[in-house]
């Protein structure tokens, strides 16, 4: 069986699925797809985004503002407090720095950034991490924040085996691969990959992007994580039934508060 540690379920153009959601949901179910993470990017979104995943127990969702939102979307702290202390809020996020999209916004960021760490911690739900161009300020703001305490992943990875070392060996983070480790110009993340050991990695479509080969071209959907599986297992020379043991294994260990 798999985990999609990390997708955007209300994200996904319903009219591929006869306009019903639990289409996504079922579709994903038939391809041994046993739990989705549904991720928020914005305050304005999350009761909506909630309520359209409430019905399915195989669907856990997560609380935050995506850095390349919160320069529009002000984040409101009490909010942010209020909602993500839910019960049924697993993790905290999707947060972190963006430095390639939206360098004007920096401090904002940062700010940002540094209240979700404090907020995990106080919740003790885990760390959802975008970076991006940000290495340095990623990692520097995570270990100021004890983001340890509360564990995280950062998640899409796409930056440097140094990085994901720091994130492994100084916050006993996990490290989340996407369908852009199947695309043919992905040769330095398919050599991360390779590297990192399979007992800190977990895989996720970012549903309704990034479709994995051999969709590419099409919306992704949380079924596809099984493709993400098969490459991850090509890459480290494993069997397919590892990497699905072994990363389904490493989501329940990270999202300690997800419901089986």
């Amino acid at each position: 069986m798999f985990v999609d540690s990390h997708c955007h379920l209300d994200k996904i153009d319903l009219k591929n699925f006869d306009g019903q959601f639990s289409k996504i949901v079922q579709a994903a179910r038939a391809a041994k797809v046993e739990h989705m993470l549904c991720i928020g990017v914005t305050l304005d979104d999350f009761p909506a985004m909630r309520n359209q995943v409430a019905d399915f127990p195989d669907v856990s969702i997560s609380c935050g503002v995506h850095p390349l939102y919160v320069a529009k979307h002000p984040l409101d702290r009490n909010q942010l407090r209020k909602w993500a202390a839910e019960p049924e809020v697993v993790a905290i996020g999707e947060t972190g720095l963006d430095y390639f999209y939206d360098p004007e916004s920096r401090p904002i960021q940062q700010d940002s950034f540094a209240y979700h760490i404090e907020l995990a911690n106080e919740l003790d739900k885990p760390l959802i991490i975008h970076t991006r161009d940000a290495r340095e300020d990623t990692i520097a703001m995570l270990r100021e924040g004890q983001a340890q305490r509360c564990g995280g992943v950062l998640h899409c990875f796409t930056e440097s085996l140094e990085m994901a070392q720091q994130a492994i060996e100084h916050l006993d983070f996990y490290i989340s691969i996407s369908g852009i480790a199947s695309f043919r110009n992905a040769t330095e993340l398919r050599e991360v990959v390779q590297a990192l050991p399979l007992e800190r990695l977990l895989i996720e479509t970012d549903s309704p992007w990034l479709a994995p080969v051999p969709h590419r071209g099409k919306e992704n959907q949380p079924a596809y994580v099984v493709d993400v599986a098969k490459c991850v297992a090509d890459v480290k020379g494993l069997s397919l039934a590892e990497v699905a043991k072994v990363t389904t294994q490493n989501f329940y260990s990270l999202f300690k508060h997800v419901r089986k």
